[in-house]
C-alpha cells in the first residue's frame, strides 16, 4: 500500500492512469460509444477525408474510422489482457516454487524457461494458431506461454533474496510451515515486483497482439482491431497518407502509458525510507555489518542511525508476529518480545 500511494503522488503516474482509465473505458464501452455502425460498408463514401459527419474519415470500404477504432480497442486490450493473465499463471508459481520445492522442481522449471525463452514469438503463435486454428484464444495462449519466463525469473530473483531475509530464516527455524511463509512474509512483498512486471508485459502484449491482427491471426476481418486497421490503411497510402498514424498513435499512447506507469512504480517501490520494498539490502560502507564483510569506502556517507533504529525495529516485529502466531509461543521480555526476538536484536 505504501508503494501504491506513493506511485500515485507522482505526476506521470497520474497521466498514465488518467490514459489507461480512458483507454479501459473505451475498451468496455466502445462499440457502445461508436457513432457508426463500424461493420457498415458505404461504397459512396470510400477514402473520405474527416467531416463532420465522420470526424477521422472513412477507409477503403466506406467505414467510419472513428467507429472502428473505437470498436476494435476491447478486443485488442483484452487480448493483451488474456496473455499477461496466462503468463502470470503459468510464471509466477511455477518461479516461487522453484525456490521452496527442492532442486528437482528448480531444474525442472529452468529448463523449462530457457527453452521458452528461445522461441520467437510471432513464429510460435503462428505453429499453434495453425495447429489449434485461427482464434483469439489460441493465439493469447501462444503468447502467455512465450511471456511466463519472464515472470518465472523476476519472481524467482525477488523469492531468493526473501528467503535469505532474517525474518523468514526465524520463521522457518520455528516450524512454520511454507505456505504460512509464503503468504504472510513472501507474497506481499513480491506483489511490487509482478505489479512492474505486469505494466511492461502488458505493453509487450499490445505490440505482439498487434503484429498478429497485422498478419490476420487471431480477429478475422471485418471484425476492427487496431492491428487489422493498420494493416488495411497500408493498401491506401497514395490516397490517404496519414491514415496509418490514427491506429498507430492509439497503440503508440497506450504502450507509452503502460512504460511509464511501470517506471513509477518501480521508482516508488525503490524509494528510500521502505526497505521492505527494496528487497535484500548490501550493508551499507562504515557500518558494523559493513565492515564485518569486508566493505571499505572511507568516503561513503555514515548511515542514517534513525533510519537504521526503525528498520530493526520493524524486522523485530515481524519476528514477534511469527512467534506469536505459533502456538505455545515463547515467553516475552519486560518490553513485549519474545526471548528469541529480543537475543536478536540485541546481537544485530
Amino acid at each position: 500500500m505504501r508503494t501504491l500511494r506513493r506511485t500515485w503522488r507522482l505526476p506521470s503516474a497520474r497521466i498514465a492512469l488518467a490514459v489507461l482509465a480512458l483507454v479501459a473505458l473505451l475498451a468496455v464501452a466502445g462499440g457502445a460509444l461508436a457513432p457508426h455502425d463500424p461493420l457498415a460498408q458505404r461504397p459512396v463514401d470510400m477514402l473520405h477525408g474527416p467531416s463532420a459527419a465522420h470526424p477521422l474519415g472513412t477507409d477503403y470500404l466506406g467505414r467510419d474510422v472513428l467507429s472502428r477504432l473505437l470498436a476494435g480497442t476491447g478486443s485488442s486490450i483484452v487480448g493483451a489482457l488474456e496473455a499477461v493473465g496466462a503468463a502470470m499463471l503459468l510464471g509466477v508459481v511455477p518461479g516461487i516454487a522453484s525456490v521452496w520445492l527442492g532442486r528437482t522442481v528448480e531444474w525442472t522449471a529452468q529448463r523449462a524457461a530457457d527453452t521458452l525463452m528461445i522461441m520467437p514469438f510471432t513464429v510460435f503463435a503462428i505453429a499453434v494458431v495453425g495447429a489449434l486454428g485461427n482464434g483469439m484464444h489460441q493465439a493469447m495462449l501462444a503468447l502467455g506461454v512465450l511471456f511466463a519466463p519472464l515472470y518465472f525469473r523476476v519472481t524467482r530473483a525477488a523469492a531468493l533474496g526473501l528467503k535469505q531475509a532474517q525474518y523468514v530464516e526465524a520463521a522457518e527455524l520455528m516450524g512454520a510451515s511454507r505456505w504460512w511463509i509464503l503468504r504472510t512474509h513472501v507474497w506481499g512483498k513480491i506483489l511490487p515486483t509482478v505489479a512492474v512486471t505486469t505494466a511492461q508485459a502488458v505493453g509487450q502484449a499490445l505490440l505482439v497482439v498487434a503484429s498478429l491482427t497485422f498478419l490476420g491471426l487471431g480477429v478475422q476481418p471485418p471484425a476492427p482491431t487496431w492491428g487489422g486497421m493498420l494493416a488495411s490503411d497500408l493498401g491506401y497510402l497514395a490516397q490517404q497518407p496519414w491514415a496509418p498514424l490514427i491506429p498507430g498513435a492509439a497503440i503508440m499512447i497506450t504502450v507509452g502509458a503502460l512504460n511509464i506507469l511501470a517506471d513509477a512504480v518501480r521508482d516508488s517501490g525503490t524509494a528510500a525510507g521502505d526497505p521492505r520494498a527494496t528487497g535484500p539490502q548490501v550493508p551499507a560502507a562504515g557500518s558494523a555489518a559493513g565492515s564485518a564483510v569486508g566493505i571499505v569506502a572511507p568516503d561513503a556517507a555514515a548511515p542514517d542511525p534513525v533510519a537504521v533504529s526503525d528498520q530493526v525495529t520493524e524486522q523485530a516485529e515481524e519476528l514477534d508476529e511469527s512467534v506469536a502466531a505459533r502456538p505455545g509461543r515463547a515467553p516475552r521480555t519486560t518490553n513485549g518480545r519474545s526471548e528469541e526476538v529480543e537475543q536478536r536484536v540485541t546481537t544485530g
